[in-house]
């Protein structure tokens, strides 16, 4: 059964710089979903269409890069919607690492 997973990460960098860590560091987030994830990226503005094919599965979402925050939001099909409280934890965990002030 598919299921949604929707991750807010919050942050201090602006838009600009955080768009900027997520352009540059996306295959970091992709981990998050599979280790061997196959991720394509689409931008628009501040906004990124992305698709993956996990285990055979496709996975579409979508990550908007706001002032104080990123949103994703991403379903997962079939078998990997049953690890979607897993995949929401890693995004968050690999999300807040990648846009943290340094």
């Amino acid at each position: 059964m598919a299921k949604t997973v929707s991750v807010t990460l919050r942050h201090d960098l602006g838009r600009d710089q955080a768009k900027e860590r997520i352009r540059n560091g996306f295959d970091q987030m992709g981990a998050a979903i599979g280790s061997a994830a196959q991720v394509e990226q689409d931008w628009t503005g501040d906004a990124m269409a992305f698709r993956a094919k996990v285990m055979g599965q496709s996975i579409s979402g979508r990550l908007d890069v706001r002032d104080s925050d990123v949103l994703i939001e991403m379903t997962l099909p079939g078998l990997l919607g049953a690890l979607a409280d897993k995949v929401a934890g890693k995004l968050k965990q690999q999300g807040t690492l990648l846009l943290t002030k340094k």
